[in-house]
């Protein structure tokens, strides 16, 4: 599989990674792949997608910004910018997120840490729906800060230099 798109520079990993499960993936000992996801209702969002990337099935999330409400297909590969989707949205714009199967919020996990007014929102990585297996996404577009965590471990980090 083709690295080019992966902002290895600003990726790095930690722990026991080569035990983290089923639900997530470490390739060459830098990549870090997300093969499921849950909603706050325990529904399966990889199974809905229907867009791949590099032959991974897309994280879709139901995202609504400035009237608009699209599903945004995010790569499974963590520290890779790429999605469908939304296209146009200026970056910045305060996103709300939402399951795209029950069409429930994603659920809250807290602030971003750099002062921004960006917040974490859940998408769980098994159907027990525990923040200690979960990736919490930005709901700011254009926002790369999201973290892996799994077993209660921050197993990989995407560091907010890296822009579009």
């Amino acid at each position: 599989m083709a690295t080019k798109n992966i902002d290895s520079e600003h990726l790095t990993v930690t722990g026991a990674h080569r035990q983290v499960g089923e639900h997530v993936t470490v390739e060459d000992d830098i990549i870090v792949i997300v093969t499921q996801a849950y909603g706050p209702d325990g529904d399966d969002i990889v199974e809905s997608a229907k867009v791949e990337f590099d032959g991974y099935p897309a994280i879709p999330v139901l995202v609504k910004a400035e009237g608009r409400e699209e599903i945004v297909n995010l790569s499974p590969f963590h520290g890779d910018a790429r999605k469908t989707g939304m296209e146009g949205l200026a970056a910045g714009t305060k996103c709300r997120l939402f399951c795209p199967v029950s069409g429930k919020p994603l659920d809250h996990v807290g602030k971003v840490e750099d002062g921004s007014p960006a917040d974490y929102y859940a998408i769980y990585l098994t159907p027990r729906l525990s923040q200690g297996e979960m990736v919490a996404i930005s709901d700011i577009w254009g926002d790369y800060h999201s973290r892996i965590v799994d077993n209660f471990e921050l197993i990989s980090y995407w560091s907010t230099e890296f822009g579009e």
